[in-house]
């Protein structure tokens, strides 16, 4: 079994045990409480931004390179990260192999004011309603992770609950599926999430072949800011960062390395 499917596997078995606690439509109903409200950050604009926006992310480990850090308070982390000029911030909910919470989201909406995705692996429309009723502004959907027409409905609900939605790929056969999705955000992710492994070439090689007016985001890999400027210069809208933002002594000042603010 790859590590996508073993990582999929434990996330539905989570999904039954969290569907005990909390019915479908108790949920759904906290999701549209919260809607009602109008608190509404919008993911996309802040990625058509000018320049190359920087999704920094709270993540306290990963499959790949095990524990990251996990003894700053997540309420620091996203707050350094705003000061440092990030657009977005992208929250690991994923429990059993990145460590994270759904109550994160809650958390980090508090303290910034910034758009917030939850990064995960969504396969169901209860969690759609979860990260919406947790304080989310956008969700990741894994083309990898889903057949098409379940990957259209989730996208379909999203839209429905005026969230965003990140449709993240891989390779050319994913992106075919992302576009005749027709899909408006775009992230091209360097991991494959059956190795594990990194090739940063993937971000050039297909996002030539996104469709114009399609916000273009790179994932995995990126760390310096030289890089970045390549990335802009390729046409890439925004990159999410997330490991190397967590290694660093001072996290604040590495994200401002990566934003320009402040230099």
């Amino acid at each position: 079994m790859n590590v996508l499917a073993e990582i999929l596997a434990t996330t539905r078995e989570r999904l039954a045990e969290r569907k005990q606690v909390i019915p479908a439509a108790a949920l759904a109903r906290a999701a549209a409480k919260r809607a009602s409200t109008g608190d509404r950050r919008s993911f996309a604009g802040a990625l058509a931004a000018p320049g190359l926006s920087v999704i920094a992310e709270h993540k306290r480990r990963s499959p790949s390179a095990g524990a990251i850090r996990e003894d700053m308070p997540l309420r620091d982390v996203v707050l350094a990260y705003e000061r440092a000029g990030a657009a977005a911030i992208s929250v690991l909910t994923e429990e059993t192999r990145f460590g994270g919470r759904l109550e994160d989201l809650q958390v980090a909406r508090e303290t910034v004011r910034l758009p917030i995705l939850r990064k995960d692996f969504i396969v169901d429309d209860y969690q759609v309603h979860e990260a919406l009723a947790a304080g989310a502004d956008a969700i990741l959907l894994i083309v990898a992770a889903l057949e098409p027409d379940h990957l259209a409905e989730l996208h379909q609900l999203a839209t429905k609950l005026e969230l965003g939605a990140l449709v993240e790929v891989h390779d050319a056969r994913e992106l075919e599926v992302a576009v005749e999705l027709e899909a408006p955000i775009i992230a091209v992710n360097n991991r494959d999430l059956s190795t594990l492994k990194v090739d940063t070439a993937r971000t050039f090689e297909l996002s030539p072949r996104i469709p114009k007016g399609t916000l273009v985001v790179a994932e995995s890999g990126f760390s310096r800011r030289a890089e970045l400027e390549e990335l802009a210069g390729a046409g890439v809208d925004a990159v999410l960062v997330g490991e190397a933002l967590m290694r660093a002594p001072d996290i604040g000042a590495a994200c401002r390395e990566l934003t320009g603010v402040g230099a």
